[in-house]
């Protein structure tokens, strides 16, 4: 199957059918979002990975009782920094030197640079930015649940304060972003399953453009990021 077959047979399951998800698949659609790229490598996000009913029960309260999130096999909740550090920043960018036997000091230029625009956000900016990088681990994450044909409801209809005091967030440096249920579709109660998948027309959602499109403004060049840029 390709990926567009995968995409295609996918949708945002309304009525989950209880069915556990086995522990390899489960394992390769977190793989998938580890893998996932960021800005800057930073891997800003990690993912806390929920089954037991009773802590379901209670997310399902602050979720407006959306059922998927009781009904599924595991909740991933995707979880952000709440802004930048230099600590959290260079903690990175050390682990990574290290992973591949280089000194501190091989990013330094390029840290510093990324750290002086970094500081220079508002706290509100780093948050946002943050929790952004989540979202393309989300999208890779269900990608590999079509793929293992496990169905995959993205959610961000909760109350993210009560979440993260739900889940002991406070302190650890991290938000609550995004959910996504994991299980099985109920087709005899789930009135979208068999419902045709709508998108733009390809003709409205591409468009080509070159610098005779564009408008006709100054650009001033900005700084440059030397160094690694890998995500």
């Amino acid at each position: 199957m390709s990926l567009l077959d995968d995409l295609n047979w996918r949708y945002a399951t309304k009525k989950m059918n209880g069915t556990k998800v086995s522990p390899e698949k489960v394992d390769y659609i977190l793989e998938a979002a580890r893998l996932a790229p960021s800005s800057s490598g930073l891997q800003q996000y990690k993912v806390i990975v929920i089954s037991d009913p009773a802590l379901l029960e209670k997310i399902k309260g602050l979720s407006y009782n959306q059922s998927q999130v009781t009904d599924c096999s595991h909740l991933l909740v995707f979880v952000a920094w709440d802004g930048y550090t230099d600590e959290r920043v260079s903690t990175v960018f050390n682990y990574t030197m290290d992973e591949r036997g280089l000194p501190h000091s091989t990013m330094d230029a390029y840290k510093t640079n990324l750290l002086g625009m970094l500081n220079a956000a508002t706290p509100e900016w780093q948050a946002h930015h943050a929790a952004k990088q989540s979202y393309i681990a989300l999208g890779l994450a269900m990608a590999a649940a079509a793929e293992q044909r496990v169905d995959a409801t993205p959610m961000e209809g909760f109350l993210a304060d009560k979440l993260d005091e739900l889940l002991q967030l406070s302190g650890t440096g991290y938000k609550s972003a995004v959910l996504l249920p994991l299980g099985y579709r109920e087709e005899a109660n789930d009135w979208l399953v068999n419902m045709k998948k709508v998108r733009t027309p390809k003709a409205e959602f591409v468009t080509e453009m070159t610098l005779a499109d564009a408008a006709d403004i100054e650009v001033e060049p900005m700084l440059s990021l030397t160094g690694d840029t890998e995500n």
